[in-house]
C-alpha cells in the first residue's frame, strides 16, 4: 500500500495521472529486477492497482526455432509445461513475492532514477498538452529570474521565457515582479516544453483591447489590423458591425478610460485608434491621421499609393523619423509615398513633358497634337496604336483621317523599334529559342542579354522573383515570370522523356 500512497502523492504534486506514476514505478522495478537476475532475461514487473503488491515474472516466447535460450522456448518444451500452448505465446515464470529491499541498494538507486525520469517526462507532456492550445492568450506570471535581459516567468504550472527582444524598450524586471504577456509560441524541446512570451507583438495589444472593450470581446467591434513601434507609438484599425456603435469611441471609453488602461500596461505607448474602411484610399487617409491629405493616387498592381499633402502638413504626415508614415504603411499593407502639392505638380509637369516629347518624336507631330493626346490620358505609343479609330477621332480637333494617320504612324514606329531591339538582341547573343517564348517582347530580351541571360538554360535557371527583378515589375508580375521560367524549362523534361524512351 505504501507504493500506492507514494504514487498518489507524486501524481497530486506533479499534477499528472496516477497510472503514469505507477507505470514509471513498474519500469523502474523491472529494470532493478533485470539488474539482479540478469539483463539478458525478459523480466517484467506489475503493480496491483488495488493492493499495491509487486509481481515480478520472467517471460519466454514460444517459437519454432530457439535462437536465445534465455528469452525463448521451443514449442514441444512449452507444451510439456502447458499443453495446448502455441508459437507466439509466452511462458510466464513468476518469482516468489519479493520485498523491494531484496533488490539491493544499486538496483534501488537505478529504480529511483527511472521513476524520476519518467515522472519528469510525464510532467513535460502534461505541460505541453496544456499550453500548446493556449497560443494567442494573455497570461499573468511572476518573474522568477532575469539573465542577460531574458526573463524567466513562473506561470504557476510551468515556466515561460520572455526574451529581451520581446520586452518593451527601457522596460526592466526584477525577481518577484508581476508580468503580463502574450503566448506567441509553444515548442516541444528535449529539455521540456518551451513557452515563449511577448510584450511587443501587435497581437498583444489587440488582446489587451479585447479585455478592456466588451464590444470587441462580443465581436460587435472587430480589430482589422494593428501596427506597433513597441514602447513608442501604435495604430489600431477598428470597424463596427453595428451601425449604432462608434468603434473609435467604444475603444477610447468614457474620458479615455479604456484606452488609458492599455496605454498603462504598455508603459505609456501612444495609441492612435483609426476607423477602418473597405475603400483603400479612405483607409490610407485615416491611417495618416493626424495629418490632413489633399489627394491620393492608387497603384493597385504594385500595392503602392501616392499621397499628396499641403506643404505645412508634410512633417506631420511623415512623423518623427518617419514613424507616422511607417506605421500607416504597416497598418494598411500599402507602400505609401508622401509628397507635397508642389512636388506633385512638378512631377506631373515632368511626366507631361516627357510623354509629349515621346509622341512628338514617335508620331512626327507638333506639340499641340502631342499635348492633346497626353491630356486625353494616353501614356504610351502602344495605347495609340491599339485604340479604336472612332475613340481617337472623338478628341476635339481630330477627325477620322487624323485618327487613322496617328494609329498608322504609331504602328510603324513600334515596328521599327521592335526591329531595332531584335537586332540589338541578336548582337548580344540572345538565342532565338529565348525570343520564341511568349511574354518576352524585344525590349525585355535586350534587358536579359545585358544581364547575361542568353540561352534557354540561363533563363530556366532563374527563379520567378529574379526574372521580375531583371525586367521590372511593371513588365512582368511574379505569376507571369514563373510561367516564363517554366516555359524555358520545358526542354529539360522533353530531354528526360527522350532519354527514358
Amino acid at each position: 500500500m505504501e507504493l500506492l500512497q507514494v504514487a498518489d502523492a507524486v501524481a497530486r504534486e506533479k499534477n499528472i495521472d496516477r497510472d503514469q506514476v505507477l507505470e514509471a514505478m513498474e519500469q523502474a522495478i523491472q529494470k532493478a529486477g533485470r539488474a539482479k537476475y540478469g539483463h539478458e532475461h525478459d523480466i517484467r514487473a506489475k503493480i496491483d492497482r488495488k493492493s499495491g503488491d509487486v509481481e515480478l515474472a520472467r517471460f519466454r516466447e514460444v517459437v519454432e526455432t530457439v535462437e536465445n535460450d534465455l528469452t525463448q522456448m521451443s514449442v514441444p518444451h512449452a507444451q510439456r509445461l502447458r499443453p495446448g500452448i502455441a508459437a507466439g505465446e509466452f511462458v510466464i515464470e513468476r518469482f516468489p513475492r519479493i520485498d523491494l529491499a531484496e533488490l539491493g541498494r544499486i538496483a534501488a538507486q537505478t529504480a529511483k532514477q527511472v521513476i524520476v525520469q519518467k515522472v519528469r517526462e510525464a510532467e513535460r507532456d502534461r505541460q505541453f498538452g496544456e499550453f500548446k492550445d493556449r497560443v494567442g492568450e494573455i497570461v499573468n506570471g511572476i518573474v522568477k529570474r532575469v539573465e542577460y535581459g531574458n526573463v524567466t516567468v513562473d506561470l504557476g504550472r510551468a515556466e515561460a521565457m520572455l526574451r529581451r527582444d520581446e520586452c518593451l524598450p527601457r522596460e526592466h524586471f526584477k525577481t518577484g515582479d508581476r508580468v503580463r504577456a502574450f503566448i506567441y509560441d509553444v515548442r516541444r524541446e528535449q529539455k521540456g516544453p518551451q513557452i515563449f512570451l511577448s510584450r511587443t507583438s501587435p497581437l498583444f495589444m489587440a488582446k489587451l483591447f479585447a479585455q478592456e472593450v466588451p464590444e470587441i470581446y462580443d465581436a460587435i467591434i472587430e480589430i482589422k489590423s494593428v501596427a506597433r513601434d513597441p514602447g513608442s507609438r501604435a495604430k489600431i484599425a477598428v470597424v463596427s458591425h453595428d451601425s449604432s456603435i462608434d468603434p473609435v469611441g467604444a475603444c477610447v471609453g468614457m474620458r479615455g478610460s479604456r484606452v488609458q488602461a492599455v496605454v498603462g500596461e504598455l508603459q505609456g505607448e501612444k495609441i492612435d485608434i483609426i476607423p477602418w474602411s473597405s475603400d483603400q484610399a479612405t483607409f490610407v487617409v485615416n491611417a495618416l491621421a493626424p495629418a490632413e491629405v489633399a489627394k491620393v493616387v492608387l497603384d493597385d498592381e504594385n500595392a503602392r499609393i501616392d499621397v499628396v499633402v499641403p506643404d505645412d502638413q508634410l512633417s506631420l504626415a511623415i512623423g518623427r523619423r518617419g514613424q507616422n508614415v511607417r506605421l500607416a504603411s504597416m497598418l494598411t499593407g500599402w507602400d505609401i509615398n508622401i509628397m507635397t502639392e508642389q512636388e506633385e505638380s512638378e512631377r506631373r509637369q515632368e511626366e507631361f513633358r516627357s510623354r509629349s516629347g515621346l509622341f512628338m518624336q514617335a508620331l512626327d507631330v507638333d506639340d499641340v497634337i502631342a499635348h492633346l493626346l497626353v491630356a486625353e490620358g494616353f501614356t504610351t505609343v502602344e495605347e495609340i496604336a491599339g485604340v479604336d479609330t472612332l475613340e481617337l477621332a472623338g478628341i476635339e480637333g481630330f477627325d477620322e483621317d487624323v485618327a487613322e494617320e496617328l494609329r498608322a504612324r504609331a504602328a510603324s514606329w513600334l515596328e521599327r523599334e521592335s526591329e531595332a531591339q531584335d537586332a540589338r538582341r541578336r548582337e548580344m547573343g540572345v538565342e532565338d529559342a529565348v525570343a520564341e517564348i511568349s511574354g518576352l517582347p524585344p525590349a525585355v530580351l535586350v534587358k536579359l542579354g545585358e544581364k547575361g541571360v542568353k540561352t534557354l538554360d540561363d533563363l530556366a535557371d532563374l527563379a520567378g522573383d529574379e526574372l521580375v527583378e531583371i525586367v521590372g515589375s511593371d513588365v512582368l508580375n511574379e505569376e507571369e515570370a514563373n510561367a516564363v521560367v517554366m516555359a524555358a524549362r520545358a526542354h529539360w523534361f522533353k530531354d528526360e522523356g527522350g532519354a527514358a524512351a
